[in-house]
């Protein structure tokens, strides 16, 4: 077997390590993420997908350099091209990528043959082979998981302008985004003119993204992408199994009254999980309530749907501070993508704060980027 080469750095030269100590301060959060973080094991999840295995050709960037540049993106919020000028002019940057200072960050094109590189290769395997390790870190640092899960879901929108998109296919073009769809966001109460309630639909194009949550440790476990028209319930047990194989010891799953399905209700009693799903109304309201009343009396039910809504703050900091807020790019695999990358990065983020008691500040220059 021929050896695998990687391009080289100069962190060993005077523009090395040496440099770096003097500037960077220990308690750095990308200090602490770069020592935390064992990120050479990643590489053996990517270089299946590099032509000969690296063993020939051209020497291309480490794995594990990509990676961290790709991950650097979502952890900031910054484009690719904005990252590529972000990593040569940000020390605890470049520190982390393990580039010499006098060396420049891979370019923005190399970030997408990446990605395209591993979605060819394997689809997206890799990917969630990357998130689960990242779980798995978690697990293997000791970090304490609670045993209530919460399973939810958001929609985002597509990387689309509906209008000119419609004006498109009326002139006989394709859609601009062929996987996204038209899904409901949420029901909301409205008055008409004449003062009467009625409800509203508010929708969204584009697609949703299903996670399974632990609240206590703040850990995204699961990740799975859809259409925005994909009927949640149909996730649930898709998202409670992924867990499972993770050797999460969980006892209770609950989730709002979208995931309220016979079928959900029936895997969760066969796996020996707590059933916490809120409770539609309507069952409340029929002559054999009796199994539901019991239901929602239950201390366990009312704890974990108490709880539940914690989710909502992990959608709402995947969109406010990392760009989930709309797709990154066009159709539902690299939709997937970024929701991985998204989730990673919170789950870095958590890690290194309940290990280090070292928070996440956004240090990025951001009138580089105006």
């Amino acid at each position: 077997m021929a050896q695998v080469h990687f391009k080289k750095t100069t962190r060993d030269s005077f523009f090395g390590d040496y440099l770096y100590q003097m500037v960077i301060p220990k308690n750095h959060f990308l200090s602490k993420l770069k020592e935390e973080i064992d990120w050479e094991s990643f590489t053996p999840h990517l270089l299946p997908y590099y032509k000969g295995g690296a063993e020939y050709g051209n020497s291309p960037y480490p794995p594990s350099t990509i990676l961290k540049l790709l991950f650097l993106s979502f952890l900031y919020n910054l484009s690719e091209r904005q990252v590529e000028e972000f990593a040569n002019f940000n020390l605890p940057a470049k520190y982390f990528l393990g580039l010499g200072v006098d060396q420049k960050a891979p370019d923005h094109a190399t970030l997408s043959v990446f990605k395209d590189r591993l979605v060819k290769g394997a689809g997206l395997l890799p990917y969630d082979a990357i998130f689960k390790k990242i779980v798995k870190i978690a697990l293997e640092k000791k970090i304490h998981f609670g045993d209530i899960q919460v399973i939810d879901s958001s929609s985002v929108p597509a990387n689309v302008n509906i209008l000119k998109d419609q004006d498109r296919q009326r002139k006989g073009q394709g859609k601009r985004d062929k996987d996204a769809s038209f899904g409901v966001k949420k029901t909301v109460d409205a008055r008409t003119p004449q003062g009467g309630k009625i409800k509203v639909r508010e929708e969204v194009y584009g697609f949703k993204v299903h996670t399974s949550f632990n609240p206590e440790s703040g850990i995204t476990t699961s990740v799975k992408t859809t259409p925005a028209n994909e009927f949640d319930g149909k996730l649930f047990t898709p998202l409670v199994k992924k867990d499972k194989r993770l050797g999460l010891k969980l006892k209770t799953y609950t989730a709002d009254k979208g995931y309220d399905d016979g079928d959900n209700r029936f895997f969760l009693t066969e796996n020996n999980f707590s059933d916490a799903i809120k409770v539609k109304d309507n069952r409340l309201k029929t002559k054999h309530n009796t199994h539901w009343r019991k239901l929602i009396s239950n201390p366990v039910y009312r704890q974990a749907t108490n709880i539940r809504k914690q989710i909502e703050r992990s959608y709402a900091d995947a969109k406010v501070k990392h760009g989930l807020n709309r797709a990154r790019y066009l159709g539902q695999m690299k939709f997937a993508i970024q929701s991985y990358f998204t989730f990673m990065a919170m789950n870095l983020k958590r890690i290194i704060f309940l290990t280090n008691n070292i928070p996440f500040k956004n240090q990025t220059y951001v009138y580089a980027y105006s």
